[in-house]
C-alpha cells in the first residue's frame, strides 16, 4: 500500500515540535522533580505505618499455653461451669514405692467371663453420642492409666445431647451433677432447701475432719474413708471439683495404696473378722471413683487394677450357702444379711467400670437365693435368717429390698410386701436411738418403690435430720448400735439426705424395675 504523497513537511519544524518546552517561570523543586518524590515520601510513610501496626497488632508474643481438663470437668457446684487448673490433671503416683512393686508381682489379666454370665442386663455404660466421648480404660487389663480419647463434641451438659460430660457415668447416677438438676429432683421428691444446706454443711465437715494420710476416723479407717468418699460422689464432687477435690483424691489413693499392698483386700485389720465390712464399703467407693474418673479424664494409678482384685475377691469368696461370712470364710462361718449388703453394693457400682468379672452372674444368682431365704412372710428380712431380728423389728429389710432393687429385680413381690413391712412398722425418732444403719437402707429403698409409701416415709425421717444436725455440720451419735462415731454418723445422715437425688429411679416415681 502507497503513503500519500500530496503532504510534504520539514523536518527542521517536526525536531522544533519535538523538543521540550520549558516553562521559564518554574521552581528548582519542579525543575528537580520534588512533586514525585513528595509522593513517594508519603506512600512509603503510609506503608511504614501500616507495617508497625501489624507487627504490633498481630505479631504477638504467644501466651503461655494452661493445660486443662476438659471443661467442667466434673464435680458439684460447679457442674460444667468451671475450668479445672493444672494441678488436678497431673498423674497421681501412690505414696510408697514398695506398695508398687508389690502390685507388680500380684497383677493378672482381667478375666474372661464365664458362659452363665447370663444375669439380667445390665445398666449400659456408654455414651450417649459417640462424639462426645472422653478417653477409655486404657491397657488390655492393665489396670493402669486411662486413654486420652479422640472425640469432637463440642457441646457441654449433664448426660444428654452431643459432647456432653457424664456420657460414660450411668444416667441414673449423672442426674447429681448438675446443680439445676439436683434442685428439681431435691424439690420434686419431696425435699427442701434446706436438704441442699445440710448435706453441703456435712461435706464441708468431712474435709476439715479427714487425716493427714486422707483417711477419716481413727477406727475401722478403710470403711470410713470409703463411707466419706460415697458421701462426696453422693454429691458429685469428684477429683475435678474445686472445694472437694483435693479431698477426694487423697482418699481415693489412700484406698489404692490399701490394696496395692493388700493384693487388692480392703482392710485396716484383717485380724478382725468383720474386716469383710470394710472391704466391701471401700470396694462400693473404689467403683463409683473409677467411673467419675474414667469420665473426667482423672488418671490414678493402679486404682483399675484395685478396683477389679476387689471385685473378684468379693466374688471368689462367697460363702457356699450364697451369703458371705466373717473373714469371707468360704465353708461354714457367720454369714448374715448386713454383710451380704455391702457386697452386692459394692458388685453393682463395680458393674459401671466396664471390668468384667469371671463368674459374677453365678455368684448374684447364689446370693439371691440367699436373700430370698432371709425375708420372712410378713415382708421383713431378717438377720441371719428369717426368724432372726433386733428386738421387735427386722432392721435389715431395706438391705433385701435395696439389693433387689439394684439388680432389676424392684417389682417383684418381695420388694412390695417388704415397702408394706416397713411403712407400716419402721420408727424414727433421732434422739431415741434411731438405727441410722438401717435408715440408710431404707431411705434409698422406699425411695425407689416411690408413691405413697416413699411419701409417707419421706415425712418420717426429713425433718428429723434437719433439725439434729449440729451446727459444726455433723450428726453426734444418738445411742444407735455400731453407729459409735461421728464419721460414721455423720456419713450415714449425708447419704440418706442425697437420697432424693442421688440414684435416678426409672419408673416416673413408682415402683421401679430397675435402677443405680
Amino acid at each position: 500500500m502507497n503513503l500519500p504523497t500530496d503532504v510534504t513537511e520539514d523536518p527542521q519544524e517536526i525536531q522544533e515540535e519535538l523538543e521540550p518546552v520549558v516553562v521559564m517561570n518554574a521552581t528548582l523543586w519542579d525543575r528537580i522533580g520534588g512533586r514525585s518524590l513528595s509522593i513517594a515520601i508519603i506512600v512509603h510513610a503510609i506503608v511504614l505505618i501500616l507495617g508497625a501496626f501489624w507487627i504490633f497488632q498481630i505479631i504477638r508474643e504467644p501466651e503461655k499455653k494452661v493445660d486443662f481438663m476438659p471443661p467442667g470437668g466434673g464435680g458439684g457446684e460447679r457442674g460444667a461451669e468451671h475450668q479445672i487448673h493444672q494441678k488436678q490433671r497431673k498423674q497421681i503416683v501412690p505414696v510408697s514405692k514398695a506398695k508398687r512393686v508389690v502390685a507388680q508381682g500380684a497383677r493378672t489379666p482381667l478375666a474372661i467371663p464365664d458362659q452363665t454370665d447370663q444375669f439380667g442386663e445390665m445398666t449400659p455404660l456408654t455414651s450417649l453420642d459417640a462424639s462426645g466421648s472422653t478417653g477409655g480404660l486404657g491397657g488390655s487389663g492393665s489396670g493402669r492409666g486411662f486413654g486420652r480419647g479422640s472425640g469432637t463434641g463440642n457441646g457441654m451438659g449433664t448426660g444428654h445431647g452431643k459432647g456432653t460430660l457424664f456420657g460414660l457415668v450411668p444416667p441414673s447416677m449423672s442426674k447429681r451433677c448438675d446443680r439445676g438438676d439436683r434442685l428439681k429432683r431435691i424439690t420434686e421428691n419431696g425435699g427442701t432447701a434446706a436438704c441442699e444446706d445440710a448435706v453441703l454443711k456435712a461435706l464441708r465437715w468431712l474435709k476439715a475432719n479427714q487425716n493427714s494420710d486422707g483417711s477419716w476416723s481413727g477406727q475401722s479407717k478403710v470403711a470410713m474413708t470409703g463411707l466419706a468418699l460415697l458421701a462426696y460422689f453422693g454429691h458429685c464432687e469428684t477429683p475435678a471439683s474445686d472445694e472437694f477435690g483435693d479431698s477426694c483424691l487423697k482418699a481415693i489413693i489412700y484406698l489404692v495404696d490399701i490394696g496395692m499392698k493388700n493384693d487388692g483386700k480392703l482392710a485396716d485389720n484383717f485380724t478382725q473378722q468383720s474386716w469383710c465390712y470394710e472391704h466391701g464399703i471401700a470396694a462400693y467407693a473404689l467403683g463409683e471413683a473409677l467411673t467419675f474418673c474414667k469420665e473426667i479424664n482423672q488418671d490414678v494409678p493402679y486404682l483399675a487394677e484395685v478396683a477389679e482384685k476387689a471385685g473378684q475377691f468379693i466374688i471368689d469368696n462367697q460363702n457356699v450357702n450364697g451369703g458371705w461370712a466373717y473373714s469371707y470364710v468360704i465353708t461354714g462361718g457367720h454369714t448374715d444379711m448386713s454383710i451380704v449388703g455391702w457386697q452386692i453394693q459394692a458388685l453393682k457400682a463395680l458393674s459401671h467400670t466396664g471390668i468384667r468379672f469371671k463368674g459374677r452372674s453365678t455368684c448374684l444368682n447364689k446370693a439371691f437365693k440367699y436373700i430370698a431365704f432371709c425375708q420372712n412372710a410378713g415382708g421383713g428380712y431378717g438377720y441371719t435368717g428369717p426368724d432372726s431380728k433386733n428386738g421387735d423389728y427386722f432392721t435389715l429389710t431395706g438391705v433385701g429390698m435395696l439389693c433387689n432393687q439394684m439388680w432389676e429385680k424392684g417389682n417383684g413381690p418381695d420388694v412390695r410386701k417388704a415397702a408394706k413391712y416397713v411403712r407400716d412398722n419402721t420408727k424414727f425418732d433421732y434422739q431415741n436411738k434411731a438405727n441410722l444403719y438401717a435408715h440408710y437402707y431404707e431411705s434409698q429403698a422406699m425411695m425407689q418403690s416411690g408413691g405413697d409409701d416413699w411419701k409417707a416415709y419421706n415425712a418420717l425421717f426429713r425433718d428429723q435430720l434437719l433439725t439434729n444436725q449440729a451446727p459444726d455440720g455433723s450428726w453426734k451419735p444418738n445411742g444407735c448400735p455400731h453407729v459409735n462415731n461421728d464419721v460414721f454418723s455423720t456419713c450415714l445422715c449425708t447419704l440418706m439426705l442425697e437420697v432424693y437425688y442421688r440414684f435416678l429411679k426409672t419408673s416416673g416415681g413408682e415402683r421401679s424395675s430397675g435402677i443405680f
